[in-house]
């Protein structure tokens, strides 16, 4: 029985649905494969970049952020399909995916990774561009639209950190919706080796299937996943988080970026999240409007929106994005 299996048939056990939905949709006009790629050098180490479309281009580029700590540029190829109108960049966080792999703590921080992403910026010359970050990526992005740096066009916030304390409630609020056999295993989980790895897992899928993602990643893009050196780097997950999406006890379980929403500029920051995320939307909305920003839900998505519904994120992404090309009057 391989691993795989074994998480199965224990999900199973706890009372998980025996096999999750269809694989998710594929853009018609998705670029699997880059125009042109970079290894930019950024606090650290470097970074591996990937475009399509042109740079130079009379609309401002659009930058995707990945969340974990520690996941990788994969789950953003559906986004591509925005090269048609704009050039797309989709990068790796340094020790993820396919950039340098140092593998140093001391480079897990904050404030490195907002400044890796600006670096980014300068190395590939650009003058404005628009920023997207989901899930952990939606907390650089935050913290880089708080400096009101003159060169974003518009700020795109998915499904963020926002809070620890506040996103640890949310999930405690989810978590107590699953049956009790499942949250008595995931509370047991929360102190390490108390029980099976693999029955910790599973019922951490039963979780991830109704919150995190509503369907199996399609065939194309699991594979371009399956040829990364990493799609995922649990020690910086580990190092930063904790071992699952509701425990945190890493150097982000006291996190709170609250205070950042009021320096946002809220007519150029657009907030979203799946309607069944474990960002809640409600509670993304809240954000929004502390910020005098604008929130959108996502129908049929959970947190990894782009692969659960990409045409409902991009039917909002497309307008979003051709409303603030222009430069703001000062």
């Amino acid at each position: 029985m391989t691993r795989r299996t074994a998480i199965t048939v224990a999900a199973a056990a706890l009372g998980a649905p025996a096999a999750m939905a269809a694989t998710g949709p594929v853009m018609p006009d998705i670029r699997i494969r880059p125009d042109r790629e970079e290894m930019i050098p950024v606090p650290g180490g470097r970074v591996y970049a990937r475009i399509n479309g042109n740079l130079a281009g009379p609309r401002p580029p659009i930058v995707f952020l990945h969340g974990g700590p520690g996941s990788a540029h994969w789950y953003f190829l559906n986004a591509t399909a925005l090269a048609d109108e704009r050039a797309v960049i989709l990068y790796d966080q340094l020790d993820s995916g396919r950039s340098d792999h140092p593998d140093d703590s001391a480079n897990w921080t904050v404030p490195r990774f907002v400044a890796e992403l600006e670096a980014v910026r300068t190395a590939l010359d650009i003058p404005r561009w628009h920023v997207l970050g989901a899930s952990w990526g939606g907390t650089i992005v935050t913290e880089y639209a708080a400096l009101r740096p003159p060169e974003m066009a518009s700020a795109i916030v998915q499904s963020p950190l926002i809070s620890t304390r506040v996103w640890l409630r949310d999930a405690r609020h989810l978590r107590d919706r699953l049956p009790k056999s499942v949250r008595d295993v995931l509370s047991a989980c929360d102190t390490p080796g108390a029980l099976p790895e693999d029955q910790c897992e599973a019922a951490k899928d039963i979780f991830y299937q109704r919150h995190v993602r509503l369907h199996e990643v399609p065939p194309d893009i699991a594979a371009y996943r399956a040829a990364l050196p990493r799609s995922f780097t649990e020690s910086i997950y580990n190092h930063m988080w904790g071992w699952a999406e509701f425990s945190a006890a890493g150097t982000l379980k006291d996190y709170d970026g609250t205070a950042l929403l009021d320096r946002l500029d809220g007519k150029r920051t657009l907030f979203v999240a799946g309607e069944h995320d474990e960002a809640i939307p409600a509670t993304i909305a809240g954000f929004a409007r502390r910020a005098d920003a604008v929130f959108r839900e996502i129908p049929g998505a959970a947190h990894t929106i782009m692969n659960d519904n990409p045409a409902a994120f991009l039917a909002v992404l497309r307008p979003w994005l051709a409303e603030h090309d222009e430069q703001a009057e000062a």
